[in-house]
């Protein structure tokens, strides 16, 4: 195995490297299609001072913030219950599979039919794509919980909210951390996806403008900085977290 000190260097050292690759490539097709990485920074700035690109990854972070929360929320109550009650996951376990196999591009086109190029349209879009994975993976973890923690809690005579704290969220935070990652991946595609077919700003709705101009230095400018943003929260809040919460796992003999 690895060092953890090679394996640090060698996730510093992949972004100069496509950066590299990236500027070799835009010199070699000498193409406005392909700009280099300066050609867009400087893109970035002017996009920062003329306050386009702030408003705009303002508007779609509280959609996908809001629909990541509500989701979030919904999918762990509805994963822990049918993990829990034989009976609710035979039931509506159909449903779930259902919402997972929906294509995103119907649903948000439905909504929109229904409730109107809105602000809540587009979120109920992204919650109804998002929560079925999120259901799914708390159930999962759900069904994997030790029986020798169950027994333990019987013999204390644990309260639920106890048994709760102190029994199942433990086990059940690998989960629950697996399905904010992948949810948050589907979201922040799924949000610029509906912001293109119907919004009046966000990162979608500019990348559809900068495209009817082919305006391939805006379009890369919006997603390099939105990658760089991704990489961010996943380096700089989800890591951290996933560490900290799963550190009991680590400690076990």
């Amino acid at each position: 195995m690895a060092p953890r000190g090679n394996g640090t260097r060698l996730e510093w050292l992949s972004l100069p490297l496509l950066l590299l690759i990236w500027q070799v490539a835009a010199m070699v097709a000498a193409s406005r299609f392909l700009p280099s990485p300066l050609v867009v920074a400087g893109e970035i700035a002017d996009l920062v001072i003329r306050g386009h690109m702030l408003a705009d990854f303002g508007q779609t972070l509280s959609r996908a913030v809001a629909g990541f929360v509500i989701a979030m929320l919904l999918g762990g109550v509805l994963g822990f219950l049918l993990g829990r009650i034989n009976t609710l996951d035979r039931l509506f376990g159909p449903w779930v599979l259902v919402g997972l196999n929906l294509p995103a591009i119907v649903v948000a086109i439905i909504c929109y039919i229904w409730l109107g190029l809105s602000e809540v349209a587009l979120i109920l879009a992204v919650v109804i794509n998002k929560t079925p994975l999120v259901t799914t993976t708390i159930r999962e973890g759900v069904r994997s919980f030790l029986p020798e923690y169950e027994e333990m809690a019987a013999a204390f005579r644990l309260p639920l909210l106890r048994r709760i704290r102190l029994i199942y969220l433990p086990q059940l935070m690998p989960f629950v951390m697996t399905a904010a990652r992948t949810g948050l991946s589907l979201i922040w595609k799924i949000v610029l996806v509906f912001e293109v077919l119907g919004s009046d700003g966000g990162v979608g709705f500019r990348v559809s403008i900068f495209f009817q101009y082919f305006d391939m230095a805006g379009i890369l400018a919006y997603t390099s900085v939105f990658v760089a943003m991704v990489m961010v929260f996943e380096h700089g809040v989800l890591r951290p977290v996933e560490r900290r919460v799963v550190r009991w796992r680590r400690d076990q003999p």
